[in-house]
């Protein structure tokens, strides 16, 4: 089977890759891009662990195609923090203990991100609907919502 050729933008940088047309984007990020903070935890889109943003709409990149990114902007958990310096939330995440295994971390990470940017005063009822998609064995959920709660206090703050 022939392959498909791909330019897509991943965290900020162009990217140019081939995939087979029944690829994942998660496969593609994982192993073309070895971008491997994405996990897959289902890979039907129940768990969440695979969460990007596509043109800065969240989904479960083992429900896109790899083919489907064509010229589009995908964001991963490796484009959260700027350099060496973590993203708010990131910080948080470690102040509040709200990370245990890690494997669903990215996922909730790339999702609380974006639910920030698009409501930057979220109440808590609404941060738990956000990330409803995203199931943690570990943690309990409520040191997660903590961290989201006051990272978006801290930066409401800061702007």
């Amino acid at each position: 089977m022939s392959k498909i050729h791909v330019s897509a933008t991943v965290n900020g940088d162009s990217v140019e890759y081939l995939c087979d047309p029944r690829e994942t984007l998660l496969d593609v990020l994982r192993d073309r891009l070895n971008l491997t903070g994405a996990k897959e935890g289902c890979g039907t889109g129940d768990c969440g662990a695979c969460s990007v943003t596509l043109d800065g709409r969240l989904v479960c990149s083992c429900l896109v195609l790899g083919a489907e990114a064509e010229g589009k902007e995908i964001a991963t958990v490796e484009g959260i923090a700027d350099g060496d310096v973590l993203h708010p939330l990131q910080q948080k995440f470690i102040d509040h203990a709200a990370l245990q295994c890690g494997v669903c971390t990215p996922g909730i990470l790339v999702a609380a991100k974006s639910l920030l940017e698009k409501n930057p005063d979220p109440t808590e009822t609404e941060v738990r609907y956000w990330l409803a998609g995203n199931l943690c064995r570990c943690t309990g959920y409520d040191k997660i919502i903590r961290a989201v709660m006051e990272t978006a206090a801290d930066m409401r703050e800061a702007s």
